[in-house]
């Protein structure tokens, strides 16, 4: 079992929601970190832990990215990071699996499921190793405590419903202390 750190600069966190109920809105999180313990051999013992932080929120206009880091969306002063944490992988045939685990977002915790692909492992140009993965989600951000809405006409104006896509590049170890991505563990 070797461990693999999330390379901020080449992963993705996305999401998108309903607005008006006939648009979605479509935002990232800029700060993303965690790790990837990965064997090929046995892939059901994956295990993944990973964060977002919420400041780092951008859906391209400053005064909604302000009113969703504020208290009627993530509440950021309260809730700085949304965590995962991996429980179950299973492997669903192929590069498929389906990764269970608890996010906790807004002080909720709740069990989630990820759909997800082990798109695979390359080498760069300097010999450092890069996993890459990739994962979808859909959550209703009303279970994670996140409730502000406002009637219109056709609905509501904020969706419930709000679809999370991972595109994820870790690296190994060396690679990642390198490029100050990790520290170096201790032998």
């Amino acid at each position: 079992m070797s461990t693999w750190y999330i390379d901020p600069s080449h992963s993705a966190v996305t999401f998108g929601v309903k607005h008006l109920m006939v648009s979605t809105v479509h935002g990232r999180f800029g700060r993303v970190r965690g790790t990837v313990e990965f064997d090929r051999a046995q892939p059901d013992h994956t295990k993944i832990s990973g964060s977002v932080e919420v400041n780092s929120i951008d859906t391209n206009d400053a005064n909604r990215d302000a009113h969703l880091k504020g208290p009627d969306f993530f509440d950021a002063e309260r809730y700085p990071t949304a965590v995962f944490e991996s429980t179950v992988v299973e492997p669903m045939g192929g590069n498929s699996f389906r990764v269970k685990g608890n996010l906790t977002m807004h002080g909720q915790k709740r069990p989630v499921t990820f759909e997800a692909e082990f798109d695979g492992i390359a080498a760069d140009q300097f010999g450092g190793q890069h996993l890459g993965a990739s994962a979808t989600l859909t959550i209703d951000r009303s279970h994670f405590g996140m409730v502000f809405n406002r009637p219109i006409a056709n609905g509501v104006m904020v969706g419930d419903k709000v679809k999370v896509e991972l595109a994820l590049s870790a690296l190994d170890e060396a690679t990642a202390v390198k490029m100050g991505v990790a520290q170096k563990t201790a032998a």
